[in-house]
């Protein structure tokens, strides 16, 4: 599959999708790591509200704010030339009215130069997607395990297997106009068929390989949290290790004084 270096726009995403190619998305909430991650390739920077868990240290991702998210979303998009940036709409930024969906939706756009946003739901959300296509901003859906919906739901990590449900969801997401549909914890096979019945790409995450794409939260693949493991995590780095040894190494040569050395001093 030849390698696209040109900059990923909405069309683009899902024509890469429709011809076959396995798309990619990693989430980022600063200039440093989009930027990393920009360099290395990847298709699709999302800035998640996974930042309350991730970067704030919550429990759950209902405390942030749509500032936030747009703090993290201008850095984010600032640092990227080349993927496709989309930026979640936090819980109870869309779900009083489509009005409100639209100006949230327009302040993330207008704030913080991403491509695209995100918000949860399929059948719920219809209403909602399809008002802020209206105002012509792309959005992505996402149905499965709803983070912002633990309450509801039970508890973060619970797969979701009501086929049916989940199907209605991302149909009617589709012809909302959604252009692509996150699959949270949804079993390989049901994600494998809502993804063969739809015309969007599907971007999974402990949804199996089925799905048009994946996406996983960057600290976490980078193995920066080494306390959350869930079965579908593959961590392809070991970094918080790397950077406790340095800290370690540095501490150690500034108490016995071979840091700084004649090197890294001025004369």
């Amino acid at each position: 599959m030849q390698k696209i270096t040109r900059k990923i726009t909405v069309p683009l995403f899902r024509d890469m999708a429709a011809q076959g190619q396995k798309l990619t998305m990693l989430t980022a909430y600063d200039y440093l790591w989009a930027g990393v991650m920009d360099e290395a390739g990847v298709d699709s920077i999302l800035v998640g509200d996974s930042l309350a868990m991730v970067v704030q240290g919550r429990s759950t991702t209902l405390p942030v704010t749509l500032d936030q998210m747009i703090y993290h979303g201008e850095m984010v998009a600032r640092a990227v030339r080349r993927a496709l940036v989309i930026v979640d709409m936090p819980f109870m930024s869309y779900q009083v009215s489509p009005k409100q969906a639209v100006r949230s939706a327009g302040r993330i756009m207008k704030e913080t130069g991403a491509d695209a946003v995100k918000l949860e739901g399929g059948a719920i959300q219809s209403e909602t997607i399809r008002a802020i296509g209206r105002a012509e901003i792309p959005v992505m859906a996402h149905v499965g395990m709803r983070p912002q919906a633990v309450r509801q739901l039970g508890g973060m990590g619970k797969v979701q297997r009501d086929e049916q449900q989940l199907l209605n969801d991302a149909r009617a997401a589709e012809d909302a106009g959604a252009f692509a549909i996150v699959l949270e914890l949804v079993p390989q096979d049901i994600a494998a068929r809502i993804t063969a019945a739809l015309s969007i790409p599907t971007i999974g995450i402990g949804a199996g390989v089925g799905c048009s794409g994946q996406v996983l939260v960057g600290p976490d693949m980078l193995g920066l949290n080494p306390d959350f493991q869930p079965k579908f995590l593959k961590q392809f780095a070991d970094l918080r290790n790397q950077a406790t040894n340095a800290v370690q190494s540095y501490i150690q040569e500034v108490r016995n004084g071979s840091f700084p050395d004649a090197q890294h001093s001025h004369s």
